[in-house]
């Protein structure tokens, strides 16, 4: 692109990113020499497939070979088929774009193909400030340059809502039971986070309907909000589902170290801001330290921090070396971590890529086994990992 317009147009590229698709590819993502990288499964390819994209945040495949959703934090959703990017989908709510804040994880629902539906978190406009909101809508024409939803309904707003852009957490795993986990950061307001009045610091548990289930463990706890699975997170932006058991792990930001790994169980507290194995950027002691009777330790924590974004269980054929390991994108280190279970202890094994494109925002695995990922720049693009030929 830059041989054929000239820098000075970097900008209106990036507003006019839906002509890229329009116009038959004239300005389609230009072609970038894929190149190798060691690893421990050996040397990978690594190619650019779609960008620019204004700070990408999530992505989710579609049910066709090589097409996916790409959400930009400055609000807008994006298809990608065969590298081409689409015109912003129509109908999606107003965002906060701001801070942290702006339009963040999208998830497709286990039945897409029969119920076309898909789920999205965003930092919703509210008074003078923001909530980390939950909504959902049917896709259609995701196969032309024309995408667009249909019945937006709003599932869950966090409360309250708080003049602060730090902080969404965001993150959406279905847990197999016709009911989801989304993730709430402590906005920088940490004192409300031991709370059960407010979705501050907490992992929420709806059903696909944004109903509350049953068995919740604050149901039926006075004072509490029953919408909320457990509490005591600081900004868990990565969680993942363990395809072997179910189990539901998330990954938390920490301040001046203290990442996080846990395994978030009903009712369960995790700690935040009471015990950290971190500190305050300042160097101040966080807390009472690492321990504290009721709160629960975290199943593996980095110090110093890597800036952790995202978490994705592994789970493809392509690199049988890594069958259910954890993959873990950092911001800081613009990397791509990879931990192990062993004796049931998680540790990390290796780190990828580092800093070999930039700010890892999210990873996934495509259906054939490869490793995708986003890096979270105002020119970001999407790039995906196999094995070399």
């Amino acid at each position: 692109m830059r041989s054929l317009l000239g820098d000075c147009w970097r900008p209106h590229l990036r507003k006019l990113g839906a002509a890229a698709f329009f116009i038959g590819g004239l300005l389609a993502s230009p072609a970038i020499a894929a190149e190798q990288h060691e690893t421990s499964a050996g040397a990978v390819t690594v190619e650019r497939i779609a960008g620019p994209f204004e700070h990408p945040w999530a992505l989710a495949f579609l049910p066709e070979p090589d097409a996916l959703l790409v959400t930009e934090r400055e609000g807008a959703l994006r298809v990608v088929r065969k590298g081409r990017i689409s015109r912003p989908v129509a109908n999606l709510p107003r965002v906060y774009n701001y801070g942290q804040g702006g339009l963040l994880d999208v998830a497709l629902d286990p039945n897409f193909a029969e119920t076309s539906r898909i789920f999205w978190t965003f930092a919703e406009p509210a008074g003078r400030g923001a909530r980390t909101a939950l909504a959902s809508g049917r896709l259609v024409d995701w196969k032309t340059n024309r995408p667009r939803l249909e019945d937006v309904k709003m599932l869950f707003q966090q409360q309250p809502a708080l003049n602060s852009g730090f902080h969404f957490g965001s993150r959406i795993v279905f847990k197999g039971d016709n009911t989801l986990f989304i993730t709430t950061g402590d906005r920088g307001r940490a004192n409300l986070v031991q709370k059960l009045d407010n979705h501050v610091g907490k992992v929420i548990r709806l059903t696909l309907d944004g109903e509350i289930p049953a068995d919740n463990p604050f149901i039926d706890q006075p004072g509490a909000l029953p919408e909320i699975w457990s509490l005591g997170h600081r900004n868990p932006q990565g969680a993942a589902r363990r395809p072997a058991d179910g189990a539901y792990y998330t990954i938390a930001h920490g301040a001046a170290g203290g990442d996080e790994v846990n395994r978030p169980e009903a009712g369960r507290n995790y700690g935040w801001p009471t015990i950290s194995y971190g500190t305050h950027y300042s160097g101040r002691k966080i807390g009472v330290g690492t321990r504290a009777p009721g709160l629960e330790q975290p199943l593996f924590y980095w110090d110093p921090s890597i800036a952790p974004s995202v978490a994705v269980f592994y789970e493809g054929d392509m690199f049988p070396e890594w069958k259910g390991h954890l993959l873990v994108g950092s911001l800081k280190f613009r990397l791509i971590s990879r931990l192990s279970f062993d004796d049931g202890k998680l540790a990390e094994r290796e780190r990828m890529l580092t800093r070999a494109y930039g700010r890892v925002r999210d990873v996934r695995v495509a259906p054939d086994g490869a490793v995708w990922f986003a890096i979270d720049d105002a020119e970001g693009a999407v790039y995906r990992m196999s094995r070399a030929q």
